[in-house]
């Protein structure tokens, strides 16, 4: 069997992880140890915040339509229940920005949905 050495393997993996983690503090830049545990709950942790970012999205486009249909004196829950009942069908992004970009096509949207 012949000999396999796996030198520039191994210097290959330790230089992308080393690239990975650059920017990092202290010895976990420049460090394999901690460069290596620093680069898993990075990753974790941007894994988590993919999803969470989605539901704070939620919210602030909850929050922009509510803003926006107290000017008209409804409430948000009122103004989405009025919405389901006329079959409008309007997601919370669409109509957050419809709120925040156009407010005569958002005035029309509310008094349809009264």
């Amino acid at each position: 069997m012949p000999r396999v050495k796996r030198g520039l393997m191994h210097a290959k993996k330790r230089r992308v992880l080393l690239k990975r983690v650059k920017g990092f503090e202290g010895g976990k830049k420049k460090l394999i140890k901690l460069a290596k545990t620093a680069d898993t709950r990075a990753g974790a942790h941007a894994y988590r915040d993919r999803r969470v970012k989605k539901r704070t999205m939620r919210g602030l486009w909850q929050i922009k339509i509510g803003a926006a249909v107290k000017e008209f004196g409804l409430s948000y829950s009122k103004f989405m229940n009025g919405l389901k009942t006329k079959e409008i069908a309007l997601d919370r992004k669409i109509l957050s920005q419809i709120a925040e970009n156009h407010p005569n096509v958002f005035a029309k949207i509310v008094e349809e949905s009264k």
